[in-house]
């Protein structure tokens, strides 16, 4: 009991010891003001009000950035930042991210931070690329309540983005003949002969099927599918599947990517009571390296099949 006892009485001491207060958080704060009122300016592009709030040697910061060596940019550079915003994004909305707050901490050693989450939407003038992201910001203010230092977080991507579409900019080569047109095509002819072994080959064993009737995110399975088409098959039959205009196939540079788009008419017969039905579609198949097509997206509805 006596070595129980003590046990418990070091680990009092241990939680004790383990606990250190090392400042103060605040929901309302004047440094918060402050950090509110800069943000305002800035994305408004009122830069003499702006200016007020920064002290002369202010740096701002990249949080994610890599370079060791990197000396921030400068209350000049910010001004200069803001002047473009206002001149070259449309739809500007800087609001707090939903259940969110700013938050100040007065540190013990290193003075008042302030950390904000923001949720950022714009539209680039010339480009029309969207911005729609979450940001991260923390902010040192000096005993001036000036803002001195500032580091963002946030996707870097959407502005590289903006950047690349300045000028024409080629992402591979598009075909009206190729072997992965013949694939789609021959695989079609399948379908409308009921050759259903032949139809299904074309696939890879894993490939996955979307379509505009499955949730966002969600797809089948061949098997799934092979289920799927036997219920319709078993309820109409096909007279023809035509092809609308040509297929492209589209050989991307990015990521690699093999593509065939095609547009068809499947031209149906309801067996329950004759009824001829017409279905659009838009098909979109992408490819492996071997010729196999590994992901179906399907634009169609099936409600037309409901037709009276």
């Amino acid at each position: 009991m006596k070595n129980v006892f003590f046990t418990v009485l070091m680990l009092f001491v241990a939680f004790g010891y383990s606990q250190k207060n090392n400042g103060k958080v605040f929901n309302e704060h004047p440094a918060i003001d402050v950090v509110n009122s800069m943000l305002d300016a800035f994305f408004a592009g009122d830069t003499d009000k702006l200016a007020t709030y920064l002290a002369d040697d202010f740096r701002s910061y990249n949080g994610t950035g890599t370079n060791k060596d990197a000396k921030g940019n400068t209350k000049e550079q910010i001004i200069n930042q803001s002047k473009f915003w206002k001149e070259n994004l449309s739809y500007v909305s800087f609001k707090p991210t939903k259940g969110a707050y700013p938050d100040a901490i007065e540190y013990k050693e290193s003075g008042v931070w302030v950390q904000t989450w923001n949720h950022l939407k714009a539209m680039h003038n010339e480009t029309g690329v969207k911005i729609d992201m979450p940001t991260h910001r923390l902010f040192k203010l000096n005993d001036d309540n000036k803002i001195e230092t500032m580091i963002n977080y946030y996707n870097e991507r959407v502005f590289w983005e903006i950047g690349q579409s300045f000028e024409d900019r080629k992402n591979g080569t598009i075909y009206n003949h190729h072997d992965n047109i013949n694939t789609v095509r021959k695989m079609m002819s399948a379908f409308e002969n009921m050759d259903l072994e032949t139809a299904y080959s074309f696939f890879k064993e894993d490939a996955r099927f979307n379509s505009l009737e499955l949730p966002d995110g969600e797809s089948l399975s061949l098997e799934e599918v092979k289920e799927r088409n036997k219920g319709i098959m078993e309820a109409f039959e096909i007279t023809s599947i035509d092809v609308v205009g040509y297929p492209d196939y589209l050989e991307y540079d990015l990521r690699d990517g093999r593509t065939v788009q095609s547009w068809w008419k499947f031209r149906m017969t309801r067996k329950a009571d004759g009824k001829k039905i017409i279905l659009p579609a838009l098909y979109i198949h992408d490819f492996d390296k071997e010729g196999k097509i590994i992901r179906s997206s399907a634009y169609l509805s099936t409600k037309v099949l409901d037709a009276k």
